[in-house]
């Protein structure tokens, strides 16, 4: 692998990023498209007096998402982890 340099637009500004390889720069890029998509849709939705507003509201809309799906996997991560508890002690019930 080799690192390549790319550039994505987000708020009407380069950024050049250094990436490891095509499918990180999807991710990236992936990333920057929806960043912008969702700066246009707290842009149509709500005042904003510039664009560092609709960067602040799509970055918290971002780490609440985050929160709440790390949330949700650690949840699964419990649960996953009693039901193997209770099928253990099926397991062990069923050998008697």
């Amino acid at each position: 692998m080799r690192d390549q340099l790319i550039s994505v637009i987000i708020a009407e500004r380069p950024y050049r990023l250094t990436v490891g390889d095509e499918r990180e720069e999807e991710v990236f890029r992936k990333a920057a498209a929806m960043v912008s998509e969702k700066m246009g849709e707290y842009a149509k939705n709500y005042a904003f007096r510039d664009k560092q507003d609709l960067l602040a509201m799509v970055n918290l809309q971002f780490a609440v998402e985050f929160l709440r799906y790390n949330d949700t996997a650690k949840g699964q991560q419990e649960l996953k982890k009693q039901l193997k508890e209770v099928d253990s002690l099926l397991d062990k019930s069923l050998l008697e």
